[in-house]
């Protein structure tokens, strides 16, 4: 789908980066267009921040450089001669934007910080696929300091929201929001919670987290504040990464069928397609009215192109909007023309329509909200048809080799998590709900000792 959609090109020369061709960087546009726009309606403010982070910083948090040193990229050398100090293309960006928090936030005032940048971060990953693990990828980061635990408590609420405003809200992706188990936490969090997908393939595919980071990161960088009594505090800090490539890794699978694409009408980059059919003489009347159909819908604000390639069939043409993934195509010919309608095809359930031309607008708005609750109806069955429940190793292991998220009573052991992962390649506890409470739950599934939690598992990327 990549090649064929001509998304990415993968023939750059140098593993985990790909070069993002124009149908996919129009996506992602738009994905970072959402999130920025709810990002900014909860009070985070746009920064850029450099890419190169001096090796002292990511030293000053013992967990997160531990966690992260062996994925970073060096710079150890510019203009042929040995830098002083060796600089870290950014893994992710704590460090370098608590360097600034320990000198912008002074007092009550200053709180909370809500700021935010969408870039690319440089990890070195042993095994590398476009969209799912790169060496660069894209992705929003936000960062978030707070006078109390209760606001960065509140803050991890709004992230998911934020999350489902976008995820679910307008690309249709069914997820699950889960605490992640505390051997499985981000490097340098008090708690890490997640929003799990899964892919066709039965794997699951975290498509964002966010951080609960207490106090570490702002005792290891000194970030205080004095209060309205005069008394100095560190912050309470959070930190939530919506990951942009494997939001666009989702749509492709998880929406996807043999004909290719099948895009959400607001991401997709051309969200309708005027394809005109003629021959000979017909073609001024039919081009005329092509025009007069796309001046209409881009006066609504619709995203619209007529495919006036005149070394194509349309037949052709159909079958390359369709591979795009084009929510809507609009066929003129001399029968629409004489006719006083057009015929509108739906990539969501490849069905044609005749629209006369006075309810076209009317109608593509209708369709813009039935296309997305197809996609998301289609998306939510085929999300149930993948959850299952388990109370023995058993029923586990047959779940998870069929592909299912199992939801099970564990022990809340990490010997038993290793032992799972040791068993079934790939097999990780995904974690428990938001709110969800240690308990008596029975026994492990898996190993049969007292359950304190009920978790996800799953085989993950």
């Amino acid at each position: 789908m990549l090649t064929k959609a001509e998304l990415v090109d993968v023939r750059y020369g140098v593993q985990g980066f790909v070069v993002h061709r124009p149908w996919a960087m129009k996506m992602i546009r738009q994905i970072y267009k959402m999130f920025e726009e709810e990002l900014e309606k909860t009070g985070h403010e746009p920064v850029l921040f450099p890419l190169v982070i001096p090796e002292e910083y990511l030293e000053r948090e013992k967990e997160h450089v531990e966690g992260f040193k062996p994925e970073v990229f060096w710079v150890t050398e510019a203009g042929g001669e040995k830098l002083e100090r060796r600089l870290a293309l950014r893994p992710t960006s704590e460090t370098a934007f608590y360097s600034m928090y320990s000198l912008w936030i002074q007092s009550w005032r200053d709180l909370p910080l809500k700021l935010y940048q969408s870039v690319a971060v440089y990890r070195y990953e042993k095994a590398t696929r476009p969209f799912i693990r790169g060496r660069e990828f894209l992705w929003i980061e936000a960062h978030c300091a707070f006078a109390t635990r209760e606001e960065a408590l509140k803050q991890i609420k709004e992230d998911m929201e934020n999350t489902r405003k976008v995820v679910w809200d307008r690309l249709a992706i069914p997820f699950l929001f889960l605490r992640r188990p505390p051997w499985d936490k981000f490097a340098g969090a008090e708690d890490t919670y997640a929003a799990d997908t899964i892919l066709p393939d039965g794997r699951v595919l975290q498509i964002s987290s966010t951080h609960d980071l207490g106090q570490r990161f702002a005792r290891a960088f000194n970030i205080t504040f004095v209060d309205s009594k005069g008394q100095r505090h560190y912050v309470w800090q959070t930190c939530y990464g919506p990951g942009i490539w494997r939001i666009v890794a989702a749509l492709i699978a998880i929406h996807g069928d043999d004909k290719g694409l099948v895009l959400p009408f607001d991401v997709a980059p051309v969200q309708v397609v005027i394809v005109p059919i003629y021959y000979g003489e017909e073609r001024e009347a039919v081009v005329r009215k092509c025009e007069r159909v796309k001046e209409l819908l881009a006066g609504a604000g619709y995203r619209v192109l007529v495919d006036a390639r005149e070394d194509r069939t349309p037949g052709w043409k159909f079958n390359d909007w369709e591979l795009r993934g084009v929510p809507l195509r609009v066929e003129v010919g001399k029968r629409e023309v004489e006719g006083g309608f057009v015929t509108v095809f739906r990539r969501d359930l490849r069905r044609r329509m005749t629209v006369k031309d006075e309810e076209l607008l009317g109608t593509v708005a209708k369709l813009r909200e039935d296309i997305l609750e197809t996609l998301k109806r289609r998306a939510r069955e085929y999300f149930e048809s993948r959850l299952a429940k388990a109370t023995s190793k058993e029923e586990v292991v047959e779940a998870v080799k069929s592909g299912k998220i199992v939801f099970m009573p564990f022990c809340g052991r990490e010997e038993c998590a290793e032992s799972m992962k040791a068993e079934i390649e790939g097999l990780r506890v995904r974690g428990t709900e938001l709110d969800h409470a240690e308990g008596d739950y029975g026994r492990c599934a898996w190993c049969g000792e007292k359950a304190r939690f009920m978790v996800y598992v799953a085989r993950a990327y």
